[in-house]
């Protein structure tokens, strides 16, 4: 009995050891009441404890819903709030950088009595539900036919985008910068000429062109131009563009391939591209604003331009534009209808939040030649193509309409009451 209780309290050792170690360490950890959490469960309790925290502590945010969930904010603190929070409960949340509605009523407000009501129905049903103007003139005579939303016609000037380059192109032909058939180097490997570069629009060639040039010689091609001047003559506000007096930021390339430093009005552009279509007559645009002054008026030239032969070299490339170019919206199936452009697409340097789509045009078949210019001013799915595609509706809508058949001549009618008395008394006689 001995040797067995001796045995049974050698066993029982290391248990009450073990025992007295639990409860040693267990004091411990009461006194430093610190409980053990597995590391990886912490990490997940500190990002729910500041995600807590971020939502009761965030600032609301003003927005306005449209369609594919784009955020609308004006506030900078909500903006940037609305940036962070790129996902909020399970679904996007987009961030639209444009102030500017891509679709508005772009009629209201226009006053069409001195208007061809012909023309006019054309450019709305061309323009549709987009947010622009559409300026149609006759480059023979400066007579504007019809403005679709005058209020942005008249009184706006933005960043002409690439339509720019139809005056860098003269400049440089007129200057001896470049010959309209040569290459011109634009990297190591590639080169292209004038035709090409402005039907594709082609950036480095024309700001090689600028640097060629040089500042002052384009602000004096600008001025020459009408850049910086009103267009019109007498028309109720109307407002000039802008053109720099100094280089800028960007570089006189960025001026001469995307227009930096230039503002430029729908009149302003209708006049250049006038200018082009009758090889170098600026006339002052006319608006009458009844019939009775659509009689009165009578063209009068602005300036005329020493163009000689130089429209004639551009003339390819605006109509390569329409053809394989940037412009192959404004064509239609009838290829015996001839139309001459060029397209523009930037983002407003001044005006971050408005994108553009410039295209400036006219035709060369039917009887009647016709300018016509379309700016679309907005954000998503406005640009110089679709520009363009207005513009090609507007020329397909007149040309369904007979607009650029001749007229047919009169017919010569004969009545007793013009004939002579002799004439009359032998009619008689006869019956």
């Amino acid at each position: 009995m001995y040797l067995l209780s001796k045995h049974i309290a050698i066993l029982q050792r290391p248990v009450l050891v073990w025992a007295a170690f639990g409860a040693l360490l267990g004091t411990a950890t009461a006194a430093t009441s610190k409980p053990v959490v597995h590391k990886r469960h912490a990490v997940t309790h500190r990002r729910r404890v500041t995600h807590a925290a971020a939502r009761v502590n965030a600032a609301p945010v003003t927005r306005d819903v449209t369609r594919a969930a784009i955020l609308h904010t004006t506030d900078r603190a909500n903006l940037h709030a609305a940036i962070a929070r790129k996902r909020t409960r399970g679904r996007h949340v987009f961030y639209n950088p444009w102030t500017e509605p891509t679709y508005a009523d772009s009629t209201v407000g226009d006053k069409v009595d001195g208007e061809d009501l012909a023309v006019r129905k054309a450019a709305v049903d061309a323009l549709g539900p987009y947010n622009g103007t559409v300026v149609v003139a006759d480059p023979h005579t400066g007579r504007i036919l019809s403005i679709v939303n005058q209020k942005l016609a008249l009184g706006g000037a933005y960043q002409p985008c690439s339509t720019v380059k139809v005056m860098v192109s003269l400049a440089s032909l007129k200057e001896g910068v470049v010959d309209p058939s040569s290459n011109v180097r634009i990297s190591r490997r590639s080169s292209m000429d004038m035709t090409r570069a402005l039907a594709m629009s082609n950036n480095l060639y024309f700001a090689k062109l600028g640097q060629e040039l040089g500042f002052e010689r384009v602000v004096r091609y600008g001025k020459l131009f009408g850049m910086g001047e009103k267009a019109g003559l007498d028309i109720p506000g109307e407002q000039p563009g802008y053109l720099a007096s100094d280089v800028p930021q960007s570089g006189v390339g960025m001026m001469t391939s995307f227009g930096d430093g230039i503002r430029l009005t729908p009149l302003e552009l209708t006049s250049i591209i006038s200018t082009v279509a009758n090889n170098g007559t600026m006339y002052y645009l006319q608006y009458p604003q009844s019939q009775d002054d659509v009689q009165k008026s009578v063209p009068r030239i602005k300036r005329q331009l020493d163009l000689g032969d130089l429209a004639d070299s551009i003339k390819p490339g605006m109509m390569g534009a329409v053809e394989y170019g940037t412009a192959r919206r404004a064509g239609y199936s009838n290829l015996d209808e001839t139309i001459l452009g060029k397209t523009g697409t930037c983002t407003d340097t001044a005006q971050p939040g408005v994108h553009l789509g410039w295209f400036g045009s006219f035709n060369e078949f039917g009887d009647k030649k016709l300018v016509v210019v379309v700016l679309l001013t907005g954000g998503r799915g406005v640009s110089g193509p679709i520009a363009s595609g207005i513009a090609g509706n507007v020329y397909h809508n007149l040309a369904l309409a007979n607009y650029f058949k001749p007229a047919a001549p009169a017919l010569e009618t004969t009545s007793l009451l013009t004939q002579p008395a002799a004439q009359q008394a032998s009619t008689a006689t006869q019956q």
